[in-house]
C-alpha cells in the first residue's frame, strides 16, 4: 500500500472512548452497514487502524427467533477484541429478550440499538428514525435494554439522526432520555430521516446534542470522507469520537488514515491500482471464509467493485466484468487485466460515495406524528411489524 505524508499537522487531543468497561484507543467507529460491515469487511478494517468495528444490524425477533441468518450476522472472529452488535426493535419486550440473549449467552461487549436508519420500510412501520418521534415507546425501549445489558457489564449504545424532518426533530429529546436511562454513549447522524442521505449532515446539530449532554460520550457521524474530515468535526463540534459509514466503502485503509491523523502523524493511504485491487481480492477471500460459499461470496462482493475503483482508470467493459464475477479465479483473472501500475488518482477517488437517494417525505405509520406518544392502534401496529420484520 502506498503511503505518503501530508502538511504537518497538530496532534488532535482527543482522549481514548469510555464506553462502560471498555476503552477504544482510537476513537472512532464503523457504523454498522447492512450487507457490508460483516466479520470479513471488519477485519480488512481493523487491520489497517484501531477502532471499534459494528456488526450489521439485526432485528431483535430474528435473533429470539435463532434464524441462521441472525446468527451469521452477530458472529464474530475469535480474534476480534470487542465484539459489537446493533439491534433494530420496536417492541421493548422482543429487544430486551434479544439483548438479555446476547448478554446471558455472551455473544456480545457492547451494544447498539438503531435508532436511525430511514429507509421506508422500517419506518413505515415505525422504526428506525421514526422511533424516537414516540417518547413513551423510545423510553421503553432503551431502559429495557439498558437494564438487560448492565446485568452482564454490557455497555448499551444508540445511533439516531436528527429526527423525521426539520419540523419534527427529536434528537434532543431522545438525547436526554437515552442519557437519563443509563445509556454509555449517544451517536448522531447529522440528517433527518427525509433527507435520506442527501445534501450535507448538520454538525451544528451534533455540536448542539455534545452541549446539551456534557455527562456522556456523544460520537458524531455524517460526511467523514477523511481522516481531515474527522479531525474538523471533532474541532467543530467537540464530539468524543466520529463515526465512519458511507466513506470507508471501497476504502477499508481509511481507518489507517484516522488512526495516523488522531496520533498527530502524517502518513495517509494513496493507493495505486496494484494495492487497490489486492485489497479487493483479500476483500473476496475474506468473504468466502465468511460465506462458506463461493458463489455468494462472490455475488456480494460485486457492490463493492464500483466503491473500490472510484476515480481510477478502469475501462467500461472491465469495470463491467468485475461486476460480474462468479469465481475467485474469474475475480484473480479479471483484475490481473487492469493497468496495476496506474498511480492514485488523487481527488477523484475520494469524496462521497453509495447512493445518496434525494430527499423525500418519510413513510411513516397512520397519523404517527399527531401526537408524541402511542395510541391503543398504534401499539397493536407495533406489535405485529415486530413480528414482521423477523428475518434477520
Amino acid at each position: 500500500m502506498t503511503v505518503v505524508a501530508t502538511p504537518p499537522a497538530p496532534k488532535l487531543e482527543l482522549p481514548p472512548l469510555k464506553l462502560g468497561p471498555l476503552t477504544v484507543d482510537t476513537p472512532v467507529i464503523l457504523a454498522p452497514m447492512a450487507g457490508i460491515t460483516n466479520s470479513a469487511f471488519r477485519r480488512l478494517c481493523r487491520e489497517y487502524g484501531g477502532g471499534l468495528y459494528v456488526a450489521e444490524m439485526v432485528t431483535s425477533r430474528a435473533l429470539v427467533e435463532r434464524t441462521p441468518e441472525s446468527l451469521r450476522i452477530i458472529s464474530h472472529d475469535d480474534d476480534e477484541k470487542v465484539r459489537s452488535v446493533q439491534l433494530y426493535g420496536v417492541d421493548p419486550v422482543t429487544v430486551g429478550q434479544a439483548v438479555r440473549m446476547l448478554v446471558e449467552e455472551d455473544r456480545a461487549d457492547h451494544i447498539d440499538l438503531n435508532f436511525g436508519c430511514p429507509v421506508p420500510k422500517v419506518t413505515r412501520r415505525g422504526g428506525g428514525s421514526a422511533l424516537p418521534w414516540k417518547i413513551d415507546l423510545f423510553t421503553s425501549i432503551v431502559r429495557t435494554a439498558v437494564k438487560e445489558a448492565s446485568k452482564g457489564n454490557v455497555p448499551l449504545t444508540i445511533k439516531m439522526r436528527k429526527g423525521i424532518d426539520e419540523d419534527h426533530l427529536t434528537y434532543l429529546d431522545a438525547g436526554r432520555i437515552a442519557r437519563d436511562s443509563g445509556v454509555a454513549a449517544v451517536a448522531l447522524h447529522g440528517r433527518t430521516a427525509a433527507q435520506f442521505y442527501s445534501g450535507q449532515a448538520d454538525w451544528s446539530a451534533i455540536a448542539r446534542l455534545r452541549e446539551a449532554l456534557p455527562d456522556i460520550p456523544v460520537l458524531g457521524n455524517g460526511d467523514i470522507w477523511s481522516a481531515e474530515d474527522a479531525i474538523r468535526m471533532v474541532r467543530e463540534t467537540g464530539v468524543d469520537g466520529v463515526v465512519v459509514g458511507r466513506g470507508c466503502q471501497g476504502r477499508p485503509w481509511l481507518f489507517g488514515d484516522l488512526m495516523a491523523a488522531f496520533e498527530g502523524r502524517e502518513e495517509r493511504h494513496k493507493p495505486d491500482l496494484r494495492m487497490v485491487a489486492a485489497s479487493v481480492y483479500r476483500h473476496a477471500e475474506l468473504m468466502v471464509e465468511t460465506f462458506g460459499d463461493e458463489g455468494k461470496a462472490l455475488r456480494e462482493i460485486r457492490k463493492h467493485m464500483a466503491w473500490y475503483f472510484k476515480g481510477y482508470v478502469v475501462g467500461s467493459e472491465l469495470r463491467t466484468k468485475l461486476a460480474m464475477v462468479t469465481s475467485l479465479e474469474v475475480l484473480r483473472g479479471t483484475l490481473d487485466q487492469l493497468d496495476l501500475n496506474s498511480p492514485y488518482p488523487g481527488v477523484d477517488a475520494e469524496g462521497p460515495r453509495g447512493r445518496a437517494g434525494s430527499p423525500k417525505k418519510p413513510a411513516l405509520p397512520k397519523d404517527w406524528l399527531l401526537d408524541r406518544n402511542m395510541d391503543a392502534e398504534q401499539s397493536r401496529e407495533i406489535s405485529h411489524a415486530e413480528l414482521d420484520v423477523s428475518g434477520g
